[in-house]
């Protein structure tokens, strides 16, 4: 069976209570939290088959791989890789996946529907992370900042070039800014917009791999962390909750399938997947927004990777696609969509190569 890549088009989720108001959806609370049935979810979205196999469960049909893994955190669709809020739960011999997960992962990615304005932009903000007296991560070769401004240029030439796109950038040499400084200069942009933060991340030196992060959901904590009380406070951020998630799907989809050594077909890097953060100027940014890690300066071959001309170009040429295709795809008229049917409508996607 052929699949299509992942990244697709993704609905404007309602921010109170369940989504809608058609669907039988199977619910359950377990560690005072609210869940619902995977078999929901094959019935809502018309999976044709569902397998489940030890702790692997797979939702399929002719266009769409959805892999999960009871009690992992961990989500495949069609290859790319997404990381929920709270595991999948076994419970009364069915598997069980959180609300928040439903509405503000799966549903977005998997419902088709035009986001609000989201495709009537023509400003691409690019913010190239650290710079000045914060160089970021360093290593033997380099500095992060010297390689975030680096493939910022890069970007800026081919959404300019390429798309004809208006690029602003929070800064164009090696300055310092201060994480409000950037959001402050994207926030003054009154033209709609798309915001992206262009990183090289650190770690263990076995650490490796490329991920995206968009804003934390209300409710929903910064990735790595549990739950404060502030993460229940919306933050400016969150009003794009699904442009966001749709943005990041784009991006980090056609990395994944553009990064690749052209010889081999083998992938430069990992996919460490989609996340969610609370990072500030994800928060406090009023456009859609998405912080990318372009690779792991601490580790030996993506440092060598990150200093080669070719990898950054190749990276900053395919963050220019995606939000090509990303503006393309949340632009395009939908049918209008019944809210008794009963059924869902058909599944769109954002084409990732």
């Amino acid at each position: 069976m052929t699949r299509l890549p992942i990244t697709v088009r993704i609905l404007m989720l309602l921010l109170g209570g369940m989504m809608v108001a058609d669907a039988a959806w199977e619910e359950r609370t377990l560690h005072g939290r609210g869940y619902v049935s995977v078999n929901s979810i094959k019935k809502f979205y018309n999976f044709k088959q569902m397998n489940w196999s030890g702790k692997s469960i797979v939702l399929e049909d002719a266009k769409v791989e959805m892999r999960l893994k009871t009690g992992s955190h961990e989500c495949l669709m069609n290859g790319v890789k997404f990381v929920f809020s709270y595991p999948v739960e076994v419970s009364g011999g069915k598997a069980w996946l959180s609300k928040i997960d439903l509405m503000k992962l799966v549903h977005p990615v998997l419902r088709p529907s035009i986001i609000e304005n989201a495709g009537s932009f023509r400003t691409v903000i690019i913010d190239p992370g650290h710079g000045g007296k914060d160089p970021g991560a360093t290593n033997a070769i380099g500095t992060e900042a010297r390689y975030n401004l680096i493939v910022a240029k890069h970007l800026k030439e081919h959404l300019e070039r390429d798309y004809k796109y208006k690029v602003i950038m929070t800064r164009e040499d090696n300055r310092f800014l201060s994480l409000q400084q950037r959001v402050d200069i994207a926030n003054r942009i009154r033209d709609n917009a798309v915001f992206i933060s262009i990183h090289h991340n650190s770690g263990r030196s076995a650490a490796r791999g490329i991920e995206t992060f968009t804003l934390s959901p209300v409710g929903v904590s910064h990735y790595g962390r549990g739950l404060k009380a502030s993460d229940f406070s919306p933050k400016t951020g969150n009003y794009h909750d699904s442009a966001n998630v749709a943005l990041a799907t784009a991006i980090h989809g056609t990395l994944l399938t553009t990064l690749k050594d052209k010889k081999t077909g083998k992938p430069y890097t990992l996919d460490r997947g989609i996340k969610r953060a609370r990072f500030s100027v994800l928060s406090g940014v009023k456009h859609p927004s998405v912080l990318v890690e372009c690779g792991f300066m601490t580790h030996p071959y993506e440092a060598r990777l990150i200093n080669d001309p070719g990898y950054q170009r190749t990276v900053a040429k395919s963050i220019a696609f995606a939000v090509q295709k990303y503006r393309a795809a949340v632009g395009r008229p939908q049918a209008a969509t019944s809210g008794t049917s009963g059924t869902a409508p058909q599944r769109g996607r954002m084409q990732t190569n």
